[in-house]
This record gives C-alpha cells, sequence and structure tokens, in this order.
C-alpha cells in the first residue's frame, strides 16, 4: 500500500515556475516507477512525466519536454515535478501516481494503482 500527498501547487504567472512534490508513504516507494498526470477542466486525464524506480530513465509527454523535469529522492519518498516556462495551458489539477509493477506503459494512467488527491496549478497570461 502506498499513500501519496502532493503539494507545492498554486497561482503564478505565465513564463514562471513551480515546482511539485509528492511525498509517499509506505516502505516499497522505491520499487515503483512514478508518475505525474493532470486533468483540466472539462479534460480527461492525461500524462505529463513519469520516472523509474531508480530514477535512470525519465519520460514527457510532448507539451511538457524541455520545460518540466521529473526526479526523485528515494531517501525522502519523494517524487517531484520542476515546471519552468509555464504557459496558460498547464492549468490544472496535478496528480502523482504510483505504477503497477510489471506495468507496460508509463503513460497509461490505467497502469497505476495508487493516487493522490491533486494539487491545483494556475497559470495567469
Amino acid at each position: 500500500q502506498v499513500q501519496l500527498v502532493e503539494s507545492g501547487g498554486g497561482l503564478v504567472q505565465a513564463g514562471g515556475s513551480l515546482r511539485l512534490s509528492c511525498a509517499a508513504s509506505g516502505r516499497t516507494f522505491s520499487s515503483y516507477a512514478m508518475g505525474w498526470f493532470r486533468q483540466a477542466p472539462g479534460k480527461e486525464r492525461e500524462f505529463v512525466a513519469a520516472i523509474s524506480w531508480s530514477g535512470g530513465s525519465t519520460y514527457y509527454a510532448d507539451s511538457v519536454k524541455g520545460r518540466f523535469t521529473i526526479s526523485r529522492d528515494n531517501a525522502k519518498n519523494t517524487v517531484y515535478l520542476q515546471m519552468n516556462s509555464l504557459k496558460p495551458e498547464d492549468t490544472a489539477v496535478y496528480y502523482c501516481a504510483a505504477n503497477r509493477p510489471g506495468a507496460k506503459s508509463v503513460s497509461d494512467l490505467y497502469e497505476y494503482d495508487y493516487w493522490g488527491q491533486g494539487t491545483h496549478v494556475t497559470v495567469e497570461s
């Protein structure tokens, strides 16, 4: 069982930066690949970024590549999402999630077993 709590959301001007954090409970955190997803009002939840259990591999949606960076600190049971050059279209609720062990995809939300409650990010133009 893994419990996830996101933080770091807020209101920012376009071009600004935010860093989201996701604190995990449970001794098996380091065995999970982790992902960030987002859901804008009236839209489906979409993949943003993912990181392997070791942190050695990272994956990004094309829409955030070059602007967002995912990282993790297994000693602190925390995964991060550094978001730079934010755009109004990045406005959404951001969720972190734990990828199912053995999953074949890190971008498919149905391959994730545990989810946080989400943190709001609003980017003003």
